[in-house]
Order: structure tokens, then sequence, then C-alpha cells
């Protein structure tokens, strides 16, 4: 079952025990018979199979709730770095976790949510959760909330380094402080209690990657239930009301190199927009309840900014009603790589969240 989104603050209250956490602590686990397996909700883009859920998109999460003092869980091969809380507190947080079985312990006895959150990109290769599990206790039952916001982009969407107060981040500096849960997306679905699926990859744009690299664009991506050669998403569940799409910074921050497709930059531009449209209508096929936000980021000359509002303008002479830009507004780009800054990431969702203020509608669908 796909997660709708975060608990409300009252839904949270009540499965918070009235005691506080003793001093809850994760411990891998060599073996524990007899588990029985708890309900999970997953969120982000993830694919489900008999031994858990496969992901390589962004923002993957699982959800669980109990009754008890301890609760186990599965990790699957693959590099990731995972956040570990109990009733919204953090418990642990796991670099490149073996697979294996772990437990939570020393929880104070009661009702209990846990959720097991991944903040990393996974660009080489997916990564794999095997699900929760109790010992002792009793599963609770655990509703998802209606709101769903999908967010498209690239590193700015990924939160690229986002956790990095310096802009030097050698070796795994910059995957080690890949931290999705800060950027705005995530901010912006907490915000609204909204569940969120953010389909990111670093360096990809619309028509062209960073410095003309090879690889899928986003258009050529997001179909994808993973990344490369992988068959296409399905998801019957996922009717997101709203859909934010950031990108731009790839096709446009660096010259164009000998060899590539476009003539001059006018060309790369004209390309930009023709494809942007399409890719927007692509989404209104699958999505044709979603209010569609486009995010201008900035670049020189306001260069982004004109093809994102040439887009805009085509759409909307196409018959496009449900669309809306929001310029991304000045940034001091001081994470790794001269990448948004956490205070960058809570800008931009202010001005999301601003905007969706003002229109509560469009959470209905109109």
């Amino acid at each position: 079952m796909g997660l709708r989104g975060l608990l409300t603050a009252a839904a949270l209250a009540a499965l918070t025990p009235v005691l506080a956490l003793a001093q809850p602590r994760v411990t891998p686990v060599a073996d524990a018979p007899a588990l029985t397996a708890l309900p999970a909700l997953a969120g982000g883009r993830v694919v489900a199979g008999p031994e858990g859920w496969t992901y390589q998109w962004p923002s993957a999460r699982f959800e669980a709730a109990f009754a008890g003092e301890a609760v186990l869980f599965k990790i699957g091969a693959g590099d990731q770095i995972l956040h570990l809380s109990v009733d919204g507190a953090p418990v642990g947080r796991l670099v490149k976790p073996a697979p294996g079985l772990y437990r939570i312990e020393g929880l104070a006895n009661g009702r209990h949510l846990v959720r097991a959150s991944v903040v990393n990109e996974m660009q080489a290769a997916p990564a794999r959760f095997g699900g929760f599990f109790l010992a002792d206790g009793q599963p609770l039952a655990l509703a998802a909330p209606r709101r769903q916001i999908e967010f498209i982009g690239d590193s700015h969407s990924v939160g690229y380094g986002d956790a990095s107060d310096v802009r030097a981040c050698p070796g795994d500096g910059v995957w080690m402080t890949t931290d999705n849960s800060i950027a705005f997306g995530p901010l912006t679905a907490q915000r609204f209690g909204a569940d969120r699926q953010v389909n990111a990859i670093s360096g990809r744009g619309i028509v062209r990657n960073f410095d003309g690299m090879a690889g899928d664009t986003l258009p050529m991506a997001w179909p994808k239930a993973l990344l490369g050669t992988a068959p296409a998403y399905r998801n019957d569940d996922w009717r997101p009301q709203v859909v934010v799409i950031n990108l731009g910074t790839n096709d446009f921050s660096t010259p164009l190199k000998p060899g590539e497709r476009w003539t001059d930059r006018q060309a790369l531009r004209d390309d930009y927009v023709a494809t942007y449209v399409r890719f927007v209508g692509e989404i209104r096929a699958r999505q044709p309840q979603a209010f569609v936000i486009l995010l201008a980021p900035p670049s020189a000359e306001n260069e982004i900014a004109a093809q994102v509002d040439r887009v805009a303008e085509t759409l909307k002479a196409g018959g496009e009603t449900r669309l809306a830009v929001i310029p991304v507004g000045e940034m001091e780009l001081t994470a790794c790589d001269w990448h948004p800054s956490a205070r960058d990431q809570q800008g931009i969702s202010i001005r999301l969240a601003a905007f969706l203020d003002q229109h509560p509608e469009i959470w209905q669908g109109r």
C-alpha cells in the first residue's frame, strides 16, 4: 500500500505513550525466530516484492504502528543512509548498514509509531528494505492521510549536499551530506501532512544533462520504477493533488560543447521549451487531477526563468488551466559544489507553502 501522507498531529499523539521513551537504541540481531510481520505503509516511488521493497528514487519511507517495548526491521542489499524514529523522535542513523535484522529496543511499553526514512541518493544501484516485525507485542492499524504531492527535479530536489555548510566536499562528502529529509519537497509535504514522491536525479535536465553528460534526462527517466533499463512505474493509489517541477539548472548552467546536437544557445532554449511542454502533457495525462507548479530556478540573466515562462505560456495557450509558475528566488548556494544550503531549501519550501496556503482549493482538486 502506498503511504499517502504523514500522520496528523492528533493521530501521532494517539500513538504516543504517556510515558517518555526510556533509552531507545538500535542493535543488529543475529537470529530472532517466530517473528510477526507488521503491516507497513511505504512512501516514495518503491517496488514491492516478496522480500520487502526495492527503491532507487529519493525519499523512500516506511512506517508501522504497534504496542510493545521493541520492534525489529530488516535491511536488504544496497548502500543507503537510514534515519530511524519512534513517535517522531530520532533513535538512530544507519550509514551503509549491513543487510540483516535489527532491533529498536528500550522503548516505554505502550503504543508507538516507527519510521525508517532513506535520505541519500542512489544513482549507482537500488537499495532494499525488508519491513518491520514483532517478537512480542501487538500490531496496530495505521491509516494514511489523503493528501499527496510529487516533486520532479534535479540535485536541488534531491537535497545534494544540503547538510554541508561548506562548498568543498571531497571523497564521499557529497553522499554523506545529502539529506533529502531537509530538502524543500519533504519540508513542504510535512507542512501540509501530505505523502510525497521525490522523483529527482542529480545532474539531469529536461533535454540536456550537466555539462552535456550522458544519461537519461528526467522526461526519459520519470516513467520508470527504478533508474536505467527499469520497467514502467505503476501505482493506482498514487494520485497527487500537486506536482512540482524544478528543472533547467543542468540544461543551462554550462556552455554548449562541440558535438552536442544544438547549433546554438537559442536552439537549446527552443528544444527545452518544446520538450518541457510535452513532459507536462505526459504528466497531465497520467495525473489529470493534479495542479502543476513550475519552479523557476535562478540563473545568469534569468535565462531559465524566461524559458519556464515560455513553457507556461505555451501550455496555457493550449488550454492548460491548472498551472502556476513560482520563482525560486535568490539563494546563498553554500552547500556542496555550490548547491542550495539547508536555509535555501527552507526558503523554497516557504515560497511553495505560501502559494498553497493561498489556494487551499488545490487540495480538493479544484
